[in-house]
């Protein structure tokens, strides 16, 4: 990693979780080109996931108990 990389590095980590997860998404995207297949199984999978909260067979958690999890490993 050059300097300029480790200086951007170092800033993004002085983000919030969120705010370092958009970062990353928005990375991603510009690297992979969209895909609208992927995308429409994507918001259908999260449809379905929803739905099925809703309906009480899943349950959710919170942003930080995921990263909390994450954190552990």
């Amino acid at each position: 990693m050059n300097a300029k990389t480790k200086a951007l590095s170092q800033e993004a980590r002085r983000l919030s979780p969120e705010e370092r997860i958009a970062l990353i998404e928005d990375l991603q995207r510009s690297l992979v080109p969209a895909d609208p297949e992927i995308d429409r199984a994507w918001a259908e999978e999260a449809r379905d996931r929803l739905n099925a909260y809703r309906r009480g067979e899943i349950e959710a958690i919170t942003l930080e108990e995921v990263i909390a999890s994450l954190t552990k490993r």
